[in-house]
């Protein structure tokens, strides 16, 4: 039938007959070109903006905003005042985070680089949103149900489908026959008249279609009364001629045979074809919108027809695979991916299947309807599942809820298995980052970084956590590794009584001075106070306001004054090579005592350590001692005994007190300056700081 429609590519055509409108514009997405330069007006003829546009099949608009289809979502380009999205099987779109992402090594990338549909800014609000499953309540799509093919084939096992084997030629020949002979088994066992097969490669479809001829002759010679002598069947590509097409819808919508039409990315939508009581998802692969339009092909019906709509799906058993075993195995992965298509698609349909029945006390109906039975005066919409042999409803609600609805924990399972392979052959938890285990291989060094963040993030169940810890999972490398250091450092401890040891210092074999002195940097425990807290229960003067050799003399002089019960430590004395009467006796100078700091002196007190008691009347200061030389003299000594060390900052300042009087000297500055000044300083001058140790002097 000619429509009496005037059309035309020409965008100066348009704008020429309907500039102002009031016209209604059919459009493909291919021609959203010609409407942009309409309504640019580029060559002086301009298309008024219009007041709605439709936009049928809206997923197709969605994915990348750079693609040329994504135009009708720009106002610039294609002005209207308002627009209507519809469509079957929305799309979210969502970056797949990688690695750097994850690490912070990147940003996500921009939202706006994608249309998703669930972006309300790009397509809007949900207007109204009408389910699969309310749509066969209300009668305007068939009833379905999901007929699960079970084939056993010694020649055609999941080993080789799955494998290697599964690209060569000889397992894809054989299992299309079984496949066939399986369709034509299930069409005549639930009185199927129209089918259609959907393949991903076109000489797939072609093979199919050509060969189910003799195997329909072969099954109606061995069974007359079951068979019928012939079916209809043929084939269609996406490249196919249009006559070609036309001529093969025509053939299928006319023939009163049994008819199977086999499809390679044809009939997905946008393709008007007669009603079909059946389809045939044959080839493995699949996404979910691709599932749920293949679907569609079976669920169209006339309001009121009460039509039971197939979809068939294959499965392949291994050999002496038993119904019970369902839930253990690989060979269902099909089934679970049109289940996950349809999930994507309507929640509420699938979800019907997890919810379990009372199981039968006879033997389960190989047929069984799942989900609460409708109210009176209700028409039956729920999900028939079917399987070739009987299955008790409560397993298959729990494997359809493990399988599908709740394939986190699949997911999770099967990660925790591969833990556990690897700990049992290696001995430790400690996954690298890019492992992968066999078999598979499975990327387990991922899938461990990704439960430590659900850890740090508190997104993880005590159960899980404790399940992981079982099998020596450590939740922080870091952590891990500081562990180990501790437990190095405790046995220092034992030994040497404090925590402060010289960097060269190890034990248990670990460098443990060095990673002391690391960790006593500023910032180093930023965000890790439970390590401190670890350290200060083994020492609480690990990391002291004062120099460390300090501590550690004091450590050591604290433990033989605790052993020996007495403070009078005679200079000689040593433990573990450090001589703490000599420490002890300088501590008790008035000079020294005064510049140690408040924590020291508490530290000493409490050991007995004092100085003794400063005479009446102190001795006149000579008058050596009252100059900036002598004060700075007196000040490197004081220094010198604090801490140890010649070596004070630029800036440093030592208080003293001379005579009574305190001075603050710039003892960096009076290091440098004597330094510099040595050839012009008296050989007293220098000798008397070459006798506190200054080689250069």
């Amino acid at each position: 039938m000619t429509l009496r429609v005037r059309s035309t590519t020409n965008p100066i055509q348009l704008a020429l007959w309907h500039g102002t409108g009031p016209v209604t514009i059919y459009a493909t997405y291919a021609s959203l070109g010609v409407l942009a330069e309409a309504f640019e007006g580029a060559y002086g003829q301009k298309l008024d903006p219009v007041d709605l546009a439709v936009v049928d099949e809206a997923h197709r608009s969605s994915g990348s905003m750079g693609k040329a289809w994504a135009d009708i979502h720009d106002q610039s380009v294609i002005p209207a005042q308002r627009r209507l999205y519809m469509t079957a099987t929305p799309r979210i779109w969502q970056e797949r985070l990688d690695r750097e992402v994850a690490e912070g090594v990147r940003d996500p990338l921009p939202r706006e680089m994608a249309a998703s549909m669930d972006d309300e800014a790009v397509f809007g609000p949900v207007l109204y949103k009408l389910s699969l499953a309310s749509a066969v309540s209300r009668g305007l799509l068939a009833r379905y149900q999901i007929i699960v093919l079970e084939l056993q084939d010694p020649l055609v096992t999941p080993e080789r489908l799955m494998g290697e084997e599964r690209r060569g030629e000889e397992v894809r020949g054989q299992r299309l026959g079984a496949l066939q002979a399986a369709l034509l088994h299930t069409m005549a066992q639930h009185d199927l008249q129209t089918c259609i097969t959907f393949h991903h490669r076109t000489m797939e479809a072609q093979a199919y279609a050509e060969g189910l001829e003799r195997v329909a002759a072969k099954l109606h010679a061995d069974r007359p009364e079951i068979y019928p002598s012939g079916v209809w069947a043929d084939w269609l590509c996406g490249e196919h001629a249009p006559q070609r097409r036309s001529e093969v819808l025509a053939g299928f919508g006319t023939t009163a045979r049994r008819a199977v039409l086999s499809n390679c990315r044809v009939l997905g939508e946008g393709v008007d074809i007669r009603a079909v009581d059946s389809v045939a998802l044959l080839d493995p692969k699949g996404a979910p919108h691709d599932i749920v339009q293949a679907i569609g092909r079976a669920l169209r019906q006339t309001p009121g027809q009460n039509k039971l709509a197939s979809l068939i799906v294959p499965v392949f058993l291994q050999p002496g695979e038993q119904p019970e075993d369902m839930f253990t195995s690989g060979s269902y992965r099909p089934l679970v991916k049109v289940l996950e298509g349809l999930r994507a698609h309507d929640e509420e349909a699938v979800e019907l299947l997890a919810i379990p029945q009372e199981p039968q006390k006879d033997v389960a109906q190989p047929s069984q309807y799942i989900g609460p039975p409708p109210r009176e005066g209700e028409d039956e919409s729920r999900l028939l599942l079917r399987f070739a042999a009987p299955r008790d409803p409560v397993m298959v609600a729990d494997w359809v809820s493990f399988n599908v609805i709740d394939t986190e924990k699949q997911d999770w399972a099967r990660g925790w298995a591969a833990l556990k392979r690897f700990t049992e052959r290696v001995g430790h938890a400690r996954v690298p980052y890019g492992h992968k285990e066999p078999p598979g291989p499975y990327p387990l060094g991922q899938w461990v970084a990704e439960q430590r963040r659900a850890y740090g993030a508190g997104q993880m169940t005590g159960q899980r956590a404790r399940r992981l810890e079982q099998l020596g999972m450590v939740w922080s490398p870091a952590d891990e590794r500081f562990q180990e250091n501790l437990e190095a450092a405790k046995a220092y401890y034992e030994q040497h009584f404090s925590l402060c040891a010289p960097r060269s210092a190890s034990a248990l074999d670990r460098p443990i001075g060095q990673w002391l002195s690391n960790l006593r940097r500023p910032g180093a425990l930023e965000g890790h106070p439970e390590w401190e807290t670890a350290l200060r229960e083994i020492d609480e003067h690990w990391n002291p306001a004062w120099p460390a050799d300090w501590q550690r003399h004091y450590a050591a002089l604290r433990e033989l004054v605790r052993d020996e019960d007495q403070v009078d430590v005679l200079p000689g004395v040593t433990v573990n090579g450090m001589d703490v009467g000599r420490f002890a006796q300088k501590q008790r100078q008035h000079s020294v005592w005064q510049g140690l700091m408040d924590g020291q002196r508490e530290l000493l007190e409490a050991i007995g350590i004092t100085p003794p008691p400063e005479p009446e009347t102190p001795p006149k200061p000579s008058r050596a001692a009252s100059g900036a030389f002598e004060r700075g003299i007196a000040a490197l000594a004081q220094y010198k005994a604090r801490t140890g060390s010649l070596a004070p900052s630029r800036g440093h300042e030592e208080r003293i007190v001379v005579g009574g009087e305190e001075y603050v000297v710039k003892l960096g500055v009076f290091l440098s300056n004597s330094k510099s000044r040595r050839g012009k300083l008296t050989a007293d001058k220098l000798q008397a700081l070459a006798a506190l140790g200054l080689e250069w002097a």
